[in-house]
């Protein structure tokens, strides 16, 4: 391996071992315990070294992989062009929840601090729309498609965000027992298929009704 190749596996290993921290000291104090000089400490860096990785405590929990870890949308790009579009966001999500749950033990942990912890929902917020803002583009750039004015890019994108946050629901609510990618197909096809359970179900009359 070259020097340069070194360098950079030494800066993932030490991002990696910050964001771990960062999670194991949220679950042993609760989040609003956590400082960055604890988290640095936990790493064995120093709290300027923190900070060339991480803006702060929240984006250590949020992003772990950093400012510029793969996004949904550079999923997208990199699919061949040849894909219709649903698929090639399936092929797009597929990457992004391998590399999700090739941590599973840390990922439970990191949804259960994010769950119980009201205080990052508007950060999450915040980044989720900045993400489903950047996925509709890389939907239009496929299809030719305005992300403002035409309706494929933004719905698509807003769809499949909400199929990827239920199926990691529910893969956290059974304690990760099922593939994340199991779920997330599941999901997914549901969706192609135009959400049959939800055609198929009877209305019922409330009880006494006429």
């Amino acid at each position: 391996m070259t020097e340069l190749g070194l360098r950079e596996r030494k800066k993932a290993d030490t991002r990696a071992a910050l964001a771990a921290a960062t999670v194991r000291l949220a679950v042993d104090r609760g989040w609003e315990h956590v400082t960055v000089e604890a988290i640095a400490a936990a790493a064995d860096v120093s709290y300027r070294t923190f900070f060339n990785y991480f803006s702060s405590k929240e984006e250590s929990l949020l992003q772990p992989g950093g400012p510029d870890q793969p996004r949904l949308s550079t999923r997208l790009r990199a699919v061949p062009a040849d894909l219709a579009p649903f698929a090639a966001v399936r092929a797009a999500a597929r990457a992004e929840l391998v590399e999700l749950e090739a941590d599973p033990a840390g990922l439970r942990e990191r949804m259960t601090v994010l769950m119980s912890t009201p205080s990052l929902l508007p950060r999450l917020v915040e980044m989720s729309a900045t993400d489903e803002r950047e996925f509709a583009l890389a939907v239009a750039e496929r299809t030719g498609a305005d992300a403002d004015t035409d309706l494929l890019p933004a719905l698509l994108s807003a769809v499949v965000s909400a199929a990827l946050r239920v199926s990691l629901l529910r893969w956290h609510a059974q304690g990760g027992t099922t593939p994340l990618t199991a779920l997330a197909d599941e999901a997914l096809d549901a969706v192609a298929a135009g959400l049959p359970a939800a055609h198929s179900t009877r209305s019922r009359r409330p009880t006494g009704a006429a």
